[in-house]
């Protein structure tokens, strides 16, 4: 009696098993600074709470159609047309139980066996291992300055290619698609009818004059062709609230919404009233948790370029910075030789007591990802032990 294939094949989540390893560690009394965890550090805003709180009081906690409320989907549909310039109808949104359960279920109604999923490099880490449970074959692209060119795209493209995954802006690297550079992504999208998952969480959190494309807005055929995913959770800080939202083509959305009911059915119903509210709501808390997070993106760069010897531009959205240690590899840190950031990372958290995720999963093991979610105190603080820990580098 053994796992299954799929189950021996699988990777867990390490941005989610580096978070937790931090967690039990600062249960145990240990003082770690944690830069793993991809989620705001900012509280709900309060009239999302409270439209949570209404739901329960009014009784509200019974189960939903398994694709969400209908009252959601006109929420979406509203976001989608005033955010995104994009016309959704209901029939062509579902709800899931955060974006990463709707881009598992996009893969599963996509994929037959063999179908071909472009993701270019840096990723996030669950694209792949998504698109090899849906028995699909991911093909990674390895890009320039962390995008993808069009040319890139096309010469990646062979006769059992599905479909092409674009996070723009990235986890994990914070790069962000300017409006030319998608048109001409678009253009190959619809000569080799070739499908799109573009995962938009992060759209939201910008820096420096850089603007969100949704590239369904640009042509209806290519709407036809495109799934446009987002999430209240990074946006509006709820990610343990767990609600995820897609616009694509109605007949596969309509098979997404049957995979729903077949393994979670509804979204938490409570979580859908307080997302209703969130989309509809006032978006200034928006704004003042994106201005903290550019102060904090610029202390925490400053402070790496220096202490890694090594230049990495920017990010011009989400809320990761994603550097190279490759003046590291080969050297001996704390009695470790580095070979990999998976080196690199395992000394950080074990002998300077700061957490961060190695780049491999990520597609790049000369980079880490460090999410700049915390506060200044503890960046300061993880950057001056990071400084401490590598300045003993052999």
């Amino acid at each position: 009696m053994g796992l299954s294939e799929r189950a021996r094949c699988l990777k867990p989540s390490s941005t989610l098993a580096i978070t937790a390893k931090a967690r039990a560690m600062k249960a145990e009394g240990i003082d770690v600074i944690g830069f793993g965890a991809g989620e705001p550090d900012f509280d709900t805003p309060e009239h999302i709470k409270a439209a949570a709180i209404e739901a329960i009081r009014s009784g509200f906690t019974k189960y939903t159609d398994a694709s969400g409320m209908p009252e959601l989907k006109d929420a979406v549909a509203r976001k989608f047309k005033r955010d995104n310039g994009i016309d959704y109808e209901r029939s062509e949104i579902t709800i899931g139980c955060g974006a990463k359960q709707i881009i598992y279920n996009i893969f599963q109604v996509i994929c037959d066996p063999g179908d071909e999923v472009l993701i270019p490099a840096p990723f996030w880490v669950s694209y792949p291992e998504q698109v090899c449970l849906a028995n699909g074959a991911p093909r990674i692209i390895e890009t320039t300055n962390f995008k993808m060119s069009a040319k890139e795209f096309e010469a990646a493209i062979t006769p059992k290619t599905k479909m092409l995954v674009i996070n723009s802006p990235s986890n994990p690297t914070g790069a962000v698609y300017n409006r030319k550079e998608l048109e001409a992504i678009a253009e190959v999208a619809l000569k080799n009818r070739i499908m799109l998952l573009s995962d938009e969480c992060y759209e939201k959190i910008l820096y420096d004059g850089n603007e969100h494309h949704s590239i369904a807005s640009f042509d209806k055929g290519l709407k036809e062709l495109t799934f446009t995913v987002n999430a209240v959770s990074k946006t509006y800080s709820m990610t343990g609230w767990r609600i995820g939202y897609a616009g694509g083509p109605a007949n596969y959305i309509k098979a997404i919404g049957n995979m729903t009911s077949q393994s979670t059915s509804n979204p938490t119903s409570i979580s859908q009233k307080a997302s209703i509210a969130a989309l509809d709501g006032d978006y200034s808390f928006v704004e003042k948790m994106v201005k903290e997070f550019d102060r904090r993106r610029r202390i925490l760069a400053e402070g790496l370029n220096e202490c890694l010897k090594e230049t990495t531009p920017l990010p011009g959205g989400a809320f990761y910075y994603f550097p190279s240690m490759a003046a590291f590899i080969d050297r001996q840190i704390k009695g470790t030789v580095i070979r990999t950031a998976d080196d690199f990372c395992k000394v950080l958290i074990e002998k300077a007591r700061v957490a961060i995720v190695p780049g491999t999963d990520f597609g790049d093991s000369t980079r880490i990802r460090f999410s700049f979610v915390t506060s200044e105190k503890n960046i300061r603080e993880g950057l001056s032990r990071i400084a401490d820990c590598v300045s003993e580098a052999k």
